[in-house]
């Protein structure tokens, strides 16, 4: 069996943003094993697994991030959207434009203190798209 959807995000401002709830209330039925395979369409933002728990953590993912890429280096060309555009996608690159989880008794089987993160790169983020992907049996 393999079912794919896609779902929208609501707008975010930049920041990491637990996003797992929302993601399983607009998922369909899951299957009893298989994978699920999540897919953002989009070059300025990312999803990662991470810490659930301590909002902390998504403090220091930002502070991390900006650091190692910061906005409006002037060694960047790509300036189109405004000083966090390259900087937006040079992120999204290092954490990547997707995740995959299994799926085990018809649930999404993250570990317990696992949850999964829109990675919000620009300043104002749009909705963003995920594709979802659903193999099992």
């Amino acid at each position: 069996m393999i079912k794919q959807t896609e779902i929208t995000l609501s707008p975010r401002k930049r920041g990491y943003h637990l996003i797992t709830k929302e993601l399983e209330t607009k998922l369909p039925a899951l299957p009893k094993v298989g994978v699920a395979h999540f897919f953002i369409r989009h070059t300025s933002a990312a999803l990662t697994i991470n810490e659930n728990a301590d909002p902390s953590v998504r403090i220091d993912f930002e502070s991390f991030m900006n650091k190692l890429v910061p906005d409006g280096d002037p060694i960047f060309i790509h300036r189109d959207e405004g000083d966090d555009d390259m900087s937006a996608h040079l992120k999204a690159a290092i954490l990547g434009a997707d995740v995959t989880i299994p799926i085990v008794n018809g649930r999404l089987y993250l570990g317990t203190w696992q949850g999964i993160y829109l990675c919000e790169f620009r300043n104002y983020g749009e909705a963003r798209k995920v594709f979802v992907t659903i193999i099992g049996e």
